[in-house]
């Protein structure tokens, strides 16, 4: 999504901005093959076919999209287009928001899975099947498509009659929308449970650090790193809601226009993130990725035993099939 200064006199906020579209362009080409790189982990690799990690793939989808798709809406957005089109515009500022929003849910799904898998561990296998997060997912991405959309139902700005049909998104998202409904109800709210959630894993396990066994160490050892993807979210995130709060809040206050394109330009590199994360906190996604990176047919993790049993596969069926030939 696009912000810009409702001061600045039209003409001019519809002229490019070099560094911003530089900064935004070199994010998006970071994000998608990242989270590209972070997809194809999982899915080559069976060792991170975890329930986990399917909600950590609908996040990398949701960054791709943010790379693929929403920042350059942003950048056409920041120059005012396109003009004389309502509806296209709407959806054009409208499909961060949906990310966004997809994206929280699938980090308040991390949540979830971890709380279960320390708090409930002999019902986690029936509770967090594959089909299960599958399904999850997809209702996430419906809710968040929705809440997304809610500018195109009606909620959103006329034009001002100054405007000259440029596609701004202050002059065209109602702040109430971001302020009172996308952000405290469907941002703060999220986040505020997701914070709790953590906040009382890392309480419990303190208190019982001693007791605690191996596997309940790993699971929160993968709590600590998930929770460190929970944080960074936020810390990309709050300014810019901060800034909206502001500009609903307090019109007369001054917020510079540079202020608002580094807002902007740390919430899209959020979705640069994750990927680094993996590679530095998570050794079976660094594996994977060493693996995908230099080419290799493998993971460079998997067990000798498993290609052991493969080689004398092969060379079984080559004597057999020599013996057969005769």
């Amino acid at each position: 999504c696009q912000y810009d200064n409702p001061t600045r006199p039209i003409n001019e906020q519809a002229s490019p901005n070099g560094p911003y579209m530089a900064a935004e362009l070199i994010i998006a080409a970071l994000s998608v093959v990242g989270n590209l790189l972070v997809c194809a982990a999982v899915g080559l690799d069976r060792k991170l076919r975890t329930v986990t990690n399917y909600f950590l793939v609908s996040l990398a989808v949701a960054d791709v999209c943010v790379g693929a798709v929403a920042i350059p809406c942003a950048i056409l957005t920041g120059v005012g287009l396109p003009r004389d089109n309502l509806p296209l515009c709407l959806v054009m500022l409208s499909v961060l928001i949906m990310l966004t929003q997809s994206s929280i849910f699938s980090l308040l799904a991390v949540a979830v899975e971890r709380y279960v898998a320390i708090f409930m561990p002999f019902r986690y296998q029936a509770l967090m099947t594959p089909r299960n997060a599958v399904l999850v997912i997809v209702v996430t991405w419906l809710l968040a498509f929705l809440i997304g959309l809610v500018p195109l139902m009606g909620w959103h700005k006329t034009p001002p009659p100054g405007s000259s049909g440029h596609c701004f998104f202050v002059l065209i998202v109602d702040m109430a929308y971001m302020v009172y409904f996308n952000f405290f109800a469907c941002v703060l709210a999220p986040l505020v449970v997701m914070f709790l959630i953590y906040a009382r894993i890392f309480a419990t396990v303190k208190r019982q650090l001693r007791r605690i066994e191996a596997d309940v160490k790993q699971e929160m050892k993968t709590a600590s790193s998930l929770f460190l993807v929970l944080f960074l979210f936020t810390a990309c995130w709050i300014p810019l809601h901060v800034i909206n709060c502001f500009l609903l809040l307090c019109p007369s206050c001054p917020v510079p226009f540079e202020l608002l394109l580094t807002a902007i330009i740390l919430s899209h590199a959020n979705s640069v993130i994750n990927p680094f994360l993996y590679a530095c906190k998570m050794k079976a996604f660094r594996d994977a990725f060493k693996a995908i990176l230099t080419l290799q047919g493998e993971p460079v993790n998997q067990s000798s035993g498993e290609n052991s049993t493969v080689l004398y596969t092969i060379l079984w069926l080559l004597v057999y099939r020599l013996v057969a030939s005769r």
